[in-house]
């Protein structure tokens, strides 16, 4: 199922989609795999898998000591590509979005990367360094291989690059919901309220929320304005807590995240639920 039905899905039956963020191959590349499939068993209905990469410009410290982990075990795109297939050798509906930057996509090609991603299994892809006003020739590839391109949009984003996103996007559009950096700042309900408005105004695609979502409140509040929750530097911190205090211990570290995910999902649900009775 692609990125785009599967919110008309989840839609139809007013439901607000989790989809939580790791990087491939943090803390290790071999728990990647296993991560993935216990973040759907705690009720992710997505998976944003980060492409690790030297110079992350839009992440904060926390997802950016994560791709030193990862890049501390060589991982690259193909592994990552490799991961995914490894993956969907049990699981075929849940969608996955790939989020990277420009360099290993360019140094693999864009066709040969889009036809690659498809034939394993990704339905979507963040590259968050490519302009959509210059994405001409990279989103032909990855379209015409059936792969959703995803841009993101902030606070600032001018009405031109909106009208770039409507014509380029699928799948979703992803809104950055403050000024600055993956996990930085508290979110101003009021003003993610107020653009997420305009932005559905201008944009004709689901909208996801990310990079301020860090509890079960503001996950809350985030399901009443978006179609998808987007958690990414609130999981990856506990992947680092419990890994350097469990460093050897798997299922430690699967648990923590279990329990997060659960706090997460619950408010979500907690605030569908509301919607269908006001």
């Amino acid at each position: 199922m692609n990125i785009a039905k599967k919110l008309a899905a989840l839609k139809a039956e007013n439901r607000t989609a989790l989809v939580p963020y790791i990087t491939a191959g943090d803390p290790r590349p071999e728990w990647t795999v296993p991560l993935m499939h216990r973040l759907v068993a705690a009720g992710a209905d997505m998976i944003e898998l980060g492409v690790p990469f030297s110079d992350p410009m839009a992440d904060g410290p926390v997802i950016q000591k994560a791709v030193e982990r990862a890049l501390s075990h060589q991982v690259s795109l193909r592994q990552v590509l490799q991961m995914v297939a490894d993956f969907r050798r049990d699981n075929t509906t849940t969608p996955i979005v790939l989020m990277g930057y420009l360099n290993p996509v360019e140094v693999m090609t864009y066709e040969t990367f889009a036809k690659e991603a498809a034939a394993v299994g990704v339905q979507g892809v963040l590259t968050v360094d490519m302009p959509p006003e210059e994405s001409e020739a990279y989103c032909k590839d990855l379209h015409e291989n059936g792969l959703e391109t995803i841009f993101l949009v902030s606070p600032t984003t001018p009405e031109s690059r909106l009208q770039a996103v409507n014509e380029k996007g699928r799948g979703f559009v992803y809104y950055v919901s403050l000024k600055g950096v993956t996990g930085s700042k508290d979110l101003d309900v009021a003003d993610v309220t107020q653009h997420v408005g305009h932005l559905r105004n201008q944009v004709a695609l689901p909208v996801g929320i990310g990079f301020g979502i860090r509890d079960a409140e503001s996950a809350y509040q985030m399901a009443k304005v978006g179609d998808a929750v987007i958690v990414g530097s609130a999981l990856v911190s506990v992947i680092e807590q419990q890994a350097e205090q469990h460093h050897a211990d798997f299922e430690t570290v699967a648990q923590a995240i279990e329990e997060k995910m659960t706090m997460f999902r619950q408010a979500i649900d907690k605030a569908d639920a509301e919607a269908v009775g006001a």
